[in-house]
């Protein structure tokens, strides 16, 4: 699709992964608040607008979801369900990148949802 363009191919990829998030979360949102994160539910958790074992309920289908996604990701492109990661994902700057956007998103998500709600779906995407 993008002729061997990396930066093109990393840029339709990023639209189209935000475009799913805005629909996942428009149509999500009234059902679970758009939990998708366990992070995110822990979060709430420790703000009081969560209950222990709604929390806990929540981080359960997470996990699974996450797990049933990849099996259907894995399915869609002729890779086996069930196999072994071909690259380690262990290194210093990975866990700060990701300790970083897990701050950006709960802060976004707080912080949104108190003044702009309806553009919380929006926000994430971007």
């Amino acid at each position: 699709m993008a002729g061997g363009n990396t930066a093109l191919a990393l840029l339709a990829n990023a639209i189209a992964t935000g475009g799913a998030l805005i629909a996942l979360i428009l149509t999500f949102g009234p059902i679970s608040g758009a939990h998708f994160n366990p992070v995110v539910t822990l979060a709430f958790l420790i703000r009081g607008d969560m209950r222990g074992e709604e929390a806990i309920g929540y981080i359960v289908v997470q996990i699974i979801g996450a797990v049933i996604g990849v099996w259907i990701a894995h399915l869609m492109f002729g890779l086996p369900v069930l196999q072994l990661s071909a690259h380690a994902r262990g290194t210093l700057g990975e866990w700060i990148g990701e300790v970083i956007a897990t701050f950006g998103l709960i802060g976004l998500i707080l912080s949104a949802s108190r003044a702009t709600p309806d553009a919380v779906p929006y926000g994430i995407a971007a």
